[in-house]
Formats: C-alpha cells, structure tokens, sequence
C-alpha cells in the first residue's frame, strides 16, 4: 500500500521516472508568472534606488577633485589612505564610539526595566503609560534637537532650575564644553529612542508562553529569577534585534550632532556621519573622500553587526 501523503506527493513530481525535468501544467505556469509579474517592479525598484547608487558611491570614492570635477586618484586607494591622517575623522570615530558604548547598554536595559513594568497586569492606566513612553518616538528629530537646545541653553529652564535649587551658582554652558555637551547628546538620544525599543520588548513579553512563569513560580523562583532565568531566555532574538538596531542607528547618527551641537566645540560632539556631511556638501565639497567615508561606515555597521549575530545568536 502507498504510503505517500498529500504533501510528498505536491513534492515529488518534479521529474519523471527517466529523470527528465517534468512540464508544469498551464496553471501552475501562469501562478508562477503572476508572483514574477509582482516580484520583478518591486526587485527593480529597490535595485535602482538603493544598489545601483551605492555601486555609483563605491566608484565614486576612488575619485579626487572638487565638485563634480573629478578625476580617477592616484594612487588608487588615496581617498582610504587620507582617512589615516585625517584627524577630524578619527575624533569623529571616537565620538561615536563614545556614544554607542554609553548610550545603547543604557536604554536597552531602561527599555527591558520599563516595558517588564508595563507589563504588568496589576498596573493602572496601562494605555497611558505606554503612550507617554512612545510618544518621543513620533516625535520629528529636528522639533525635539530644538526643544533640547533651548532647554539646556545658558538661560534655559535647566540652569534657571539648578540655580533655584541652589546646586550651582552660575549658569552652565551645557552646549558649549565638550563633556557637557557630549552629555546632552547621549540624554537626547536616551529620550528619543528608549520609548522606541520599549515596544519591541512589550511585544516580546506579551508573547512569552504563561505556563513558563507558572512553572518557575511553583519551582519557587521569585520575580528577579524568573526575569533572568525564563523571561530573558525567551526574549533573547528581540533583545539581539534591539542591540543591532540601536548599534547601527548610533554609528550612523547625524541629527542629533547636527542639531544639537553643530559639530562643536572643536567638533568633539560630531559623529561620523555628520562629518561625511560637512565633506560632502559644505566649504569645498569632495564627494570622491565622503564616498569614501561612507564606505567606511558602512562597513563598521556591517563588521558589529555580523558580530552581535555571531555572539548573540546561539539557535542551532
């Protein structure tokens, strides 16, 4: 007797007992043209948006010379080599190093303590305090970075309440030293995006199995080991989305350096996106050197990601 189910046998007929390929039917042809007739504007879309110019900056960062003068370098790699003794770029690099290894462990873990609070069951006016969270999210980077500016202004409402409680006597120029102004980045960024990564982590926890946490419960296990020992586990691929989401959004941060602190003081607030702006568009253009720090970029993004997915993803 057979033993072929209705699955093997959709499976199987691919080739006929000769092993010749075996001829679709006129429906299974027109099925496959009509996904191809869905697949190939959308292929072509994203082709010509997004890979044919980034083959254009890729060609474009072995070129020198001055708007749209440009000449192939000599030698060829010279615009790599220039980042070397570039050091406006390595401070740029720095900068935002700075800001990844600060800012991103911070909101996650404010994000995870926030969303597990959100969490509970027992908590009143639940929708309110997930819109009050989110809400920086929806916000316009610009509207906020100017918000942040007036605030932490010399007369703005952070020195008018620090002189009133009396924890200083003057006026502080948040944006105007390099440590307090590196510090309003990284609480403009905490603002902005912890709210952002809360939701991801709501979902993950409003999909984690009850039963898990019924059984460490009857195990004995208290809240504090059951959030490192079962619900941690269980959100482990979002906590590792998160992290390369938020790694690849702080290496690649520009409003908040252009905004908030124009680069400055001496560009020891700029990041390196910011800087491939200012090579690339202001005082003596060079596209042929912002390709090529663009290129570097990119491949910074590319190396941490492929990082955290090889460390942080364990799944056999």
């Amino acid at each position: 007797m057979s033993t072929m189910t209705p699955a093997t046998m959709l499976k199987r007929p691919e080739r006929n007992k000769g092993g010749a390929k075996r001829q679709l039917s006129p429906a299974a042809k027109r099925r496959s043209l009509t996904g191809w007739a869905f697949l190939i504007p959308a292929a072509v879309l994203i082709g010509v948006m997004m890979f044919w110019p980034m083959f254009q900056a890729l060609i474009l960062s072995f070129q020198t010379g001055r708007g749209t003068n440009l000449d192939w370098a000599d030698p060829l790699l010279f615009n790599y080599d220039r980042m070397l003794d570039d050091d406006v770029f390595r401070l740029t690099m720095t900068n935002t190093l700075l800001y990844l290894v600060i800012q991103v462990p911070i909101m996650l873990i404010s994000a995870l303590v926030l969303a597990n609070i959100l969490n509970n069951p027992r908590l009143r006016w639940k929708s309110f305090w997930r819109t009050a969270i989110f809400v920086p999210a929806a916000i316009s980077l610009v509207s906020y970075s100017l918000v942040f500016r007036t605030i932490f202004a010399t007369d703005g409402l952070v020195n008018d309440f620090l002189l009133w409680v009396g924890f200083i006597d003057l006026p502080i120029n948040w944006l105007g030293e390099t440590g307090t102004a590196r510090l309003v980045i990284i609480l403009g960024l905490l603002w902005r995006w912890t709210g952002f990564n809360v939701i991801f982590y709501l979902a993950a926890l409003q999909n984690i199995d009850p039963t898990t946490l019924e059984a460490a419960k009857m195990d004995g296990a208290g809240p504090i080991r059951t959030f490192f020992s079962v619900t941690i586990p269980q959100m482990k691929p979002m906590i590792l989305l998160t992290v390369i989401m938020s790694t690849n959004g702080t290496i690649q941060m520009f409003d908040e350096s252009y905004n908030l602190t124009r680069g400055g003081p001496a560009n020891t607030t700029m990041t390196m996106s910011h800087y491939l702006y200012e090579v690339s568009f202001q005082n003596n253009p060079n596209f042929g050197y912002g390709a090529a720090l663009s290129y570097v970029i990119l491949i910074i993004v590319a190396v941490l990601a492929a990082i955290q997915m090889k460390v942080g993803d364990k799944r056999d």
